[in-house]
Parts: structure tokens; sequence; C-alpha cells
């Protein structure tokens, strides 16, 4: 699964009505509609959107006969294998009527445009945990989970040495807590985090 690197925007004109698309990386429903609410424009006719957070997903015709709108842009996410990403079509009615067939090419090829545009990043699903650990194997944990590529979010002392709370990729999970007990003989306590 991929997501978006940075925001994207693409437009078209049909039929003498103004297509615009924005497309975002999210996290969640929250993020999607405040990315949807500051994206969209009152000024024009419609503002159809679409989103999708793992199994989440929303989207909206906005006025436009059912299923012409919405449905597309989240057809053109899910066609791109794309995740955690919310888009926005605007559109400024050009007058001439475009029918429902017309309006699913609109919507779903400019959010397609735009998606196909974007620059993506792979998605990689990580699993926290926290590593408690004597003073005396600290440095050479930190050490050998850096060059993991495992990364460090916090680090608390204890009276005997300290917690780390550790982000792993969730493919590297068991090549860590074999890692971690190899280099502790044992010692280090890892708890798995939900």
């Amino acid at each position: 699964m991929f997501t978006l690197q940075r925001i994207e925007t693409s437009a078209q004109e049909i039929k003498k009505s103004r297509f615009l698309a924005i497309a975002g990386p999210i996290e969640d429903e929250l993020s999607a509609k405040t990315f949807i609410a500051a994206r969209s424009d009152p000024a024009a006719n419609h503002n159809c959107w679409a989103w999708r957070a793992g199994q989440s997903y929303r989207f909206s015709d906005d006025g436009e006969p059912s299923g012409t709108a919405g449905k597309p842009i989240l057809a053109a996410i899910d066609g791109q294998s794309l995740d955690r990403v919310a888009v926005v079509v605007t559109r400024w009615f050009g007058g001439v009527l475009l029918g429902s067939g017309g309006l699913v090419r609109a919507y779903g090829g400019t959010a397609a445009l735009c998606l196909r545009a974007a620059e993506k990043i792979e998605l990689i699903e990580r699993q926290r945990a926290e590593i408690a650990c004597d003073f005396a194997d600290l440095a050479l944990i930190k050490a050998r989970l850096a060059a993991r590529g495992v990364s460090i979010a916090s680090e608390t002392f204890t009276g005997t040495g300290a917690v780390l709370s550790a982000e792993i990729r969730q493919d590297a999970v068991d090549d860590v807590l074999t890692l971690v007990s190899d280099l502790t003989r044992g010692k280090a306590l890892v708890t798995l985090c939900d």
C-alpha cells in the first residue's frame, strides 16, 4: 500500500465545466474531514470527495446524482492501491449537462489524473514496543536498534536502567525481539503495545 508524499492538484475542463482535484495524505477520519473542509470552495457548484484510511472510507456526491461523483473518486483511490488519502474534486458548472456516465468519467477521471501525477510513498506498518533494560546494555541496544532502522520515540530512566519506547517495522518484530534477547542474555523485557 502507498500514500501520497504531499498535496497534489490537477484540473481539466470537460464540456465547459471546470474540474479541480486536490489530493493529499491523511491519517484518519478527523484529518480527512479537516482536509476536505479546507479545500472545498463554497463558491463552486459541487465539492465532491472521497477518502480512505485503512478499512474506513467515506464519499460524497455533494448534490450530483447519486453514485456519479463520490464513488468514482473512491474507485480512483482504490484503483491505485492508495491508503490514507483524501481527494476533493470541485466542479464549476459550465452550462452543459454531462449525464450520469459523463459525470462518472469526469469526477473519476479528474481524481485519477491527480493521483497518477502525485508522488507516492510506501506505507510501512509499525509495531510499538517498550524495551526495559539495564544501564549496562542500554548503549549497545540503542546502537543495534538504530542500525536496524528502529526508531526510539522516548527513553525513560529507572533506578537500574531505562525503558525505551520503540517503533519497529511490523515485518521485523521477530528479528528485533531475538536481537534484544541475545544482546542482553534474556534480561531485557520487551512488551508489544497495541
